[in-house]
Order: C-alpha cells, then sequence, then structure tokens
C-alpha cells in the first residue's frame, strides 16, 4: 500500500507496511489537516484512535511516517526534533512507525505551520 502526502508544490509517496496502524490510518484516507512543525517533524491530527503498538518507539529514522497515539496524529521525520539526543531523531513519545517516505523526506522542510496537508491513497 502507498499514500501521497500533498502540500502545495510539495508531493511525496510513503511505502506503507501491513499493521493494524498502517490499515486504520489507509483506511480513513483522504485526509485534510493543518500543519504542525516540531523541529524537522511534521505532525497534524487525523480521524484515527489507536493504542501504541508492541513495537511502538520513540527513536525513529529519518523519513518514518509514523501515528503517535498521545495526540492522534500522523506523522513525518526527516531530522533533529527538540526532544533528540545527539543525532537521534526523536519523538515526542512512542509512535507506531508504519511507512517510510519514497526519496528525500528533506522536502517537507518547506512546510511552515499551518500549510494545508493532504494524504491520499496512492
Amino acid at each position: 500500500m502507498k499514500i501521497k502526502i500533498v502540500s502545495g508544490e510539495i508531493s511525496a509517496v510513503a511505502d506503507i507496511k501491513n499493521t493494524p496502524t498502517a490499515k486504520a490510518v489507509y483506511n480513513a484516507l483522504p485526509i485534510e489537516a493543518s500543519a504542525n512543525r516540531w523541529g524537522d517533524e511534521i505532525y497534524f491530527p487525523i480521524p484515527v484512535k489507536l493504542d501504541a503498538e508492541p513495537d511502538a518507539k520513540d527513536v525513529v529514522g529519518q523519513g518514518d511516517v509514523a501515528y503517535w497515539p498521545e495526540g492522534a496524529c500522523f506523522c513525518i521525520f526527516w531530522g533533529k526534533t527538540p526532544a533528540s539526543k545527539g543525532n537521534e531523531i526523536r519523538a515526542a513519545s512512542e509512535v507506531n512507525v508504519f511507512g517510510k517516505i519514497k526519496g528525500d523526506a528533506k522536502v517537507f522542510e518547506k512546510i511552515k505551520n499551518g500549510d494545508l496537508i493532504i494524504l491520499e491513497k496512492a
């Protein structure tokens, strides 16, 4: 399965895994939301309510796409956040990583707080 992420001129595709979180998010598409920035992370609320999966973690990889159970948010990571230590990429708390951006996730660097983000099936 794939998700297309669009904001203005920015467009990327994420490959998503076969997990309960991935299926729930995919089945809720399309979704439109306003972006929030937290360091080199974008997150925004989505109409999905899930618990942390057994493999939930707070240190993630560049390009990881995740669901944040505490805030019911979709997250995209491409670099350090205010919670990072050293060179790690750290979420605010544990997230369910369920996909990965194809190509360079740093394209999201241009997105600002309040920018419209559209998630759709690809």
